[in-house]
């Protein structure tokens, strides 16, 4: 790993969408009448609360229509601002923190795309899979913090490992306009 001359200009623009994204997902909930979403637990990957997003304002129905395709949203296992449940659960919301974390990390050093890193990214889905199939075999209920800290490891990993696809396939354009 080796700081870069200057930040990666791809890389930091990617980071911005996410930081953004991640913003307003804690800044959706404050928008709301408090105390007005209480509970939107669910499946993943099934829409269960439609009938409580399209009541929502524009952009707010967008933030929470998304977490309620990709996360289960369950209440317990959820974060709440202003009385409102966030529009996803503490894990999913550390894994877009921890995203937004990795590709600014990304945007300043460079990371060789080698079998180190490769095992890196291996050992940091330890602590998430452990977590979540002792949650699974019922051996644990895990706590928002637990799975706080196995998001942002993880998300991490995430955003570097987008990072460094998006500057390969940055130098591989790159490569190919050179050699037409």
């Amino acid at each position: 790993m080796e700081r870069r001359e200057r930040a990666s200009k791809i890389i930091l623009g990617a980071f911005a969408i996410f930081f953004l994204w991640t913003l307003f997902q804690i800044v959706a909930p404050v928008l709301l009448p408090s105390h007005s979403i209480q509970d939107l637990s669910g499946q993943t990957g099934v829409v269960d609360n439609d009938h409580i997003t399209d009541t929502m304002p524009f952009p707010i129905n967008g933030v929470y229509g998304c977490g309620d395709r990709l996360c289960h949203q369950r209440s317990d296992r959820s974060f709440f601002i202003n009385g409102n449940q966030m529009p996803f659960c503490s894990r999913c919301t550390a894994i877009w923190i921890g995203f937004s974390i990795g590709l600014l990390f990304l945007s300043f050093f460079k990371v060789p795309l080698d079998e180190r890193l490769i095992f890196i990214i291996l050992i940091s889905l330890i602590p998430i899979g452990i977590d979540g199939v002792g949650q699974l075999l019922g051996f644990w209920e895990s706590t928002n913090i637990v799975r706080v800290i196995t998001g942002v490891i993880i998300g991490i990993m995430c955003g570097i490992a987008i990072g460094i696809l998006i500057e390969e396939a940055k130098n591989w354009f790159k490569t190919k306009k050179v050699n037409n």
